[in-house]
Parts: C-alpha cells; structure tokens; sequence
C-alpha cells in the first residue's frame, strides 16, 4: 500500500471528524425538536463544541507529548466513535453537551495530528500538499457532510448520521492500525514560548482580526438552517441545495485565497475579503428586511458570504506565516485555535440576538462583527507598513 494511499485515507478520516463537527449546523432544528430546547439554545452546542476544540485538544496534545503518533490517531478516532455514539443514543440537551465536548477533543486532536503524520509519509518536496490534503479532506465536509447530513436527517432521524460517523470513525481505527506506521513524537512546544508571540503587536492583531472574522461568520453560519427556513422562506429542498452551493463556495474561496495572496498580497487580499463580507451582509439584511428581494439574489450573497471568508480563511495562514516564519506552526496552531473561539463566541451572541431580538438581526451582526475586523486589519497594516523616514535614499 502507498503512502500516498495512506494519505488520502487520513484525509477521508478527516471528512468524518470536519462532518461531526459542521453538520449540526445544518440540522440544528431537527436536534433543537429533539431536545426539545430553542433553536438559540441548540445553537450553544456548536459554542460548545469550540470551546472544546479550541482549549481542550491542545491540553491533551502536550499531555500525549511523548506518545506514539499511530496510537494517539486511534484514540482519537476511538474518542469520536464514543461522543457519536453518545449523541445518538442519549436523550436530554445535557447528554448533548457531553457529546459535543467529547467529539471535539477527539476531532482537534485527529485533525492535529493527522497534520504532524501526513507530511511524513509524504516525499521530500510533497510535504505542504500532504498537509493541504489534510485540510481538504476536513473542509469538505462543507461541500459533502453538512448538505448529506440535512437529506439524511430529513429522510430519517438525525441521529443516523452519527451512527454512520461512529461506524466508519471504528473501521478508521483498525485501517490506521494496519496501514500507519509507528511515528516518533516531535518535541512539544512548550505553551510560555507559544503564547510569547501575542505579544507582538502585529500577531496579536493579527489574532483579533481572525477572531472577528470568524465570530461574524459563525453567528449567521449557526443558525443558517432556521435562518434560511423563517427568514428567507426556503423549503427543504432549497436548504439542502444552498448547503451544497455554500459548500462549494467555501471551497472555492479556499483556493481563491492563496491565488490572491500570491498575486496581490496578503494584506490586500485580507481587507478586500473582509470588505466582500461585509458588503454581501449588509446588502442581504437590506434586502430582507424590505420583504421584495429574489432567493437566487439572496443565494447569491450568501455565497459571496461563504467564498469571501474562506478567502480570508487561507490568506490569513499564509499571513500568519510571514509575519513569524520561525515559528509558522505555532502560527498556525494559535490561529485555529483563535477560529474556534470565535466560532464559539460568535454562536453564543448569536443565540442571544435570536432569543432576544430576531432572526433577521443575526446578519447584521455578522457585519458588526467584520466591520470591527476590518479597522483592526487597517490599523494593524498600517502600523507595519515601513516608514519612508526609515527608507533609505537610494
């Protein structure tokens, strides 16, 4: 068997860990009905959710420090089939919460360190696209897992759906222990050297932009389905179909990025995907509320929506990377970790405006949200772009 095989394997093990994590938001009222709890509430699982992933994985990746990397991949697959197969056996909003928390430990700990393997069993000069690969594998869960999981929950029970990630997350075990092959752990970073960088100005910012970015897309993205179904009026099936079509604008975004980044640099592409944001939000609040707008007008600004932040997404990583190259995977590390905060801060003000103010008012939240991105971007680049005093005469 190849190692290139090997890869892609790992890649599809991600798709399960990206789907446990992003299909609930495109489910979150068929679980809400379950649970009997709002739809605000049920937006709280994928606060949740982060909050485990963004502080609980790297815990266990610096306590699993110095264990084997093959068996660190299998106990966090066997993690994932536990949280799955306690969110579909366990009745009571409660029990969803302890799912929630266990499945994310098991994916942020997956995903890390299929990250650390991958360019391992790659060649030499392969060694980024394995890791891309990766990323692809998990990101696709956008394009494939959530608009599958919305038919399958409305064919049949969402729990289905994590029956199906916990059967295929158990034969990932045996297929990881058959086909990779034992790897050394790399020596831990220890956190006082990681968190030394956010005192650097630029990459503190830098932080804040991601954090702002990903708070506004994550109060919309949260409560998509309920959004899509009240506000703008969709049926089951338009909801599948812009799940799909926002999956496959994420996907394009995602290539989009680094096209751009390469072209017209980082900091141009940055601001001008945060202005896209911006602008599509604030054009789709706009047209709601005046009740006269066309869907595939609507559809069409979400998917602006939807590519402009997944541009932002991959420029930020290779911005993230420039500003600190000796140190690109704590860079790297920190930033995920900065995204999953601001999922999770981004689906709790969600909930709150949804409870207390209105559906509708979710979207003009997330422009709120890009808008104080965007200054933090302007001041953050224009404090680093060098001074003409320093610029020497030629």
């Amino acid at each position: 068997m190849g190692n290139t095989f090997k890869i892609y394997m790992l890649a599809f093990i991600s798709f399960l860990a990206g789907t446990a994590e992003f299909v609930i938001a495109g489910i979150l009222d068929k679980v809400a009905d379950s649970a009997n709890v709002s739809v605000s509430t049920a937006g709280q699982l994928i606060t949740i959710f982060s909050i485990g992933f963004a502080l609980g994985s790297p815990i266990i990746m610096m306590a699993a420090a110095k264990m084997d990397r093959r068996k660190l991949l299998m106990l966090s697959l066997l993690t994932l089939v536990v949280g799955s197969i306690l969110t579909a056996t366990l009745s009571g909003f409660t029990f969803l919460i302890v799912s929630r928390v266990i499945l994310a430990l098991g994916t942020g700990v997956f995903l890390t360190t299929a990250m650390t393997v991958a360019p391992k069993l790659a060649a030499p000069n392969r060694q980024a696209g394995a890791i891309a690969t990766i990323l692809a594998g998990a990101s696709s869960a956008l394009i494939l897992g959530v608009p599958i999981g919305r038919v399958v929950a409305s064919a049949y029970d969402w729990t289905v759906i994590f029956w199906g990630i916990g059967l295929l997350s158990l034969l990932g075990i045996f297929a990881v222990a058959k086909t990779i092959p034992s790897t050394e752990a790399e020596a831990p970073v220890p956190l006082r050297q990681q968190l030394a960088f956010l005192k650097r100005p630029n990459i503190a910012m830098a932080f804040g932009i991601t954090f702002f970015v990903f708070a506004g897309y994550s109060v919309l993205n949260t409560f998509l389905t309920p959004f899509l179904s009240n506000v703008v009026g969709m049926s089951e099936r338009g909801i599948s179909i812009t799940f799909f079509a926002l999956g496959i604008a994420s996907l394009i975004g995602s290539k989009l990025g680094g096209f751009f980044a390469d072209r017209i640099g980082s900091s141009r592409t940055l601001i001008s995907s945060v202005i896209i944001q911006i602008t599509s939000l604030v054009l789709l609040s706009t047209i709601l509320s005046s009740t006269s707008g066309s869907v595939v007008i609507e559809v069409i600004l979400l998917m602006l929506w939807a590519t402009s932040a997944w541009i932002f997404g991959t420029t930020q990583n290779f911005n993230l990377a420039s500003l600190a190259p000796e140190a690109s995977g704590i860079m790297l590390s920190l930033n995920t970790s900065f995204i999953h905060i601001g999922i999770a801060v981004g689906a709790g003000a969600g909930g709150i405006v949804v409870g207390s103010l209105s559906m509708l008012a979710i979207s003009w939240i997330g422009a709120v949200s890009a808008v104080i991105a965007m200054l933090i971007a302007a001041i953050s680049f224009r404090i680093t772009r060098p001074s003409k005093k320093n610029v020497p005469m030629k």
